[in-house]
């Protein structure tokens, strides 16, 4: 299958599915958590699919390579903020162990797409 849009890209999609547990799991956080780690995880969650499909719609290789860059910090930044939650007790050792799976896997297909793209960076000819 020819990737037409970001959408098309199984990165994206993984990414939209961390994006909804996220979500989930916000929603056991107590309510004083509101405006602090909710958004936190909310805003890190979403920016992850958004910088891929950035990077996809932007014209420059390196572009796109910037854009990976940056959602896969944001992924690193949404596990810590798991680690957090999980570490005042507002989520339980399995929900973090799921979501660390889920960001594990995201996490490769992130790093094989880089790699994929740098090798046709570095030859432009194929």
């Amino acid at each position: 299958m020819a990737i037409k849009s970001y959408r098309d890209l199984q990165v994206w999609q993984k990414a939209m599915d961390l994006v909804v547990e996220s979500y989930k799991v916000v929603n056991l956080l107590p309510k004083n958590e509101a405006y602090s780690l909710a958004t936190q995880i909310q805003g890190a969650a979403v920016s992850i699919p958004a910088n891929i499909a950035e990077g996809h719609g932007r014209e420059h290789l390196g572009d796109y390579l910037h854009r990976l860059s940056c959602a896969n910090g944001s992924l690193m930044e949404l596990e810590t903020h798991f680690f957090i939650a999980n570490r005042l007790s507002y989520i339980t050792e399995a929900q973090l162990q799921s979501v660390l799976d889920n960001a594990a896997e995201l996490g490769r297909m992130l790093a094989g797409l880089i790699s994929k793209l740098k090798a046709r960076y570095a030859s432009p000819d194929t």
